[in-house]
């Protein structure tokens, strides 16, 4: 770590820079990103562009901020990326290898106590998911007792470290927040979960003591909008109500409306509408909402016009209804019997090629999707197509890459010894996953010469 202090100049001094006065507010964070994938590391506050700075030849980058607030912001180095907390006076450096890029990321100097809590806190929750899920199984009371065991070892470990450091109000907050609702989540999945594990008929009902953590949340915290683990949380908690609400309001003996999505996704519109206040928020849970519905029901209605209307009315966020549009749009064009998307992809040699090209007219053609940020997904997608290829030899098997830096995916190409003539670059990734619905990584359209079969296949279980 001395090399990297002494070989970032620009950061060289700042240790007695930050120690000098307690009221600088500039903010100094960089690092060094060994087996680097992209030239550049990109800054985001929220969801909107900062800076970005190019790696200079020993592959050290440098930001350097006045008066930016303090909070949460997240840096992108193609196709990873991770979250930064950064406060006034920070003189923060980062180190990371790419081949493991979470599990290498630390932190040093000034603001690298809430940066390498926050990383252990997010490798922790990785790694106990496993644990927990052998959780799901008990009952209530015992399912709490294990979980908030848990999330208390967290709890005592931040409070050792908060009496040995500085921590400002707020990054104290976030620390709290990425232990709170990563437990928070585990319980609204519990029913849920539990009904599968145990193969019970009905969600279990519970009583208003398994939910007493919904007492200390927080609906409308601008400083956590953007924080995965507060979004994923209410994900599941505004699911969780209207599963409940409209089990219990809603349901007759004939039917259970919950397992009709156009109802089932009216009510969580409208219990975002009541509960939900902060503008951003609210508008990123309806975009989810409708995204859900749209994704999940891959049909196209005059019912399911009329729900994106409501979606329309109820978002203030332009991008969101134009990407709303777009995605309906692309599940009007991947029914049975349209044409292929015109989307071109880029051959080994960088050539664009159109997927119609590609389309062969003597098989069905399937093409599928893989990315490098998905590396265990990468490796169990090439064994899985070699064996689809060995069994259905009358069918033409197509890989798109996406989101993955093009000299990186080429160097896939020859680690892995894929044939590059089945090999494809998708460039422009928000093209390709609008046009071809790309919902999940097993996601594959199935076509003959250049007319869909089916637009919504999936690779494990539709052949």
């Amino acid at each position: 770590m001395v090399r990297l202090i002494l070989g970032l100049t620009v950061l060289s001094t700042l240790a007695s820079c930050s120690d000098s006065s307690q009221t600088n507010s500039t903010i100094y964070f960089g690092g060094e990103i060994v087996n680097p994938t992209s030239d550049y590391v990109v800054l985001y506050h929220n969801d909107t562009y900062v800076d970005s700075v190019k790696l200079d030849d020993r592959n050290h980058f440098a930001f350097k901020f006045d008066n930016i607030e303090e909070g949460l912001y997240h840096f992108d180095h193609a196709p990873e990326l991770q979250y930064v907390y950064l406060s006034e006076g920070d003189s923060l450096l980062a180190r990371l290898n790419t081949v493991e890029f979470d599990e290498s990321l630390v932190y040093s100097g000034k603001g690298s106590d809430i940066n390498n809590f926050l990383m252990e806190i997010f490798l922790r929750n990785e790694n106990e998911e496993a644990v927990v899920k052998g959780f799901y199984g008990l009952d209530p009371k015992a399912f709490s007792q294990k979980i908030d065991s848990l999330h208390s070892l967290k709890v005592k470990h931040l409070k050792e470290l908060a009496a040995e450091s500085e921590f400002s109000p707020r990054a104290y907050a976030m620390a709290e927040a990425s232990i709170d609702y990563n437990t928070y989540i585990t319980k609204e999945k519990y029913p849920f979960y539990h009904k599968k594990e145990t193969g019970e008929e009905t969600i279990r009902d519970l009583d208003d003591s398994f939910y007493e953590y919904r007492k200390k949340i927080d609906l409308d915290n601008k400083d956590l909008t953007f924080f995965r683990p507060y979004f994923d949380f209410m994900k599941w908690h505004f699911g969780n109500m209207s599963y409940t609400a409209c089990l219990k309001d809603c349901a007759s003996d004939n039917k259970e409306p919950v397992m009709d999505r156009l109802h089932f996704n009216k009510h969580k519109l409208a219990l975002v509408d009541s509960l939900v206040h902060q503008v951003e928020l609210r508008d990123i849970l309806f975009r989810n909402v409708a995204m859900d519905y749209l994704l999940r029901e891959h049909k196209t209605s005059e019912k399911a016009t009329a729900f994106i209307e409501k979606f329309k009315n109820l978002s203030s966020n332009g991008e969101h209804k134009e990407e709303i549009d777009l995605l309906y749009e692309g599940i009007k064009n991947l029914q049975p019997n349209t044409a292929l998307p015109n989307l071109l992809v880029k051959n080994f040699n960088n050539e664009e090629v159109s997927i119609k090209e590609l389309a062969n007219n003597k098989k069905n053609t399937v093409f599928y999707f893989w990315t490098a940020e998905q590396k265990r997904h990468f490796r169990n997608v090439n064994q899985h197509i070699t064996s689809l290829e060995e069994k259905y030899p009358h069918y033409n098997f197509i890989g798109i890459n996406l989101r993955t830096n093009f000299t990186q995916w080429q160097q896939l190409m020859g680690e892995y010894k894929l044939d590059t003539s089945k090999q494809y670059f998708g460039e422009n990734f928000k093209e390709l996953q609008m046009a071809m619905i790309i919902d999940g990584l097993n996601k594959c359209v199935i076509a003959k010469d250049t007319v869909i079969v089916d637009g919504f296949a999936n690779l494990y279980t539709s052949l």
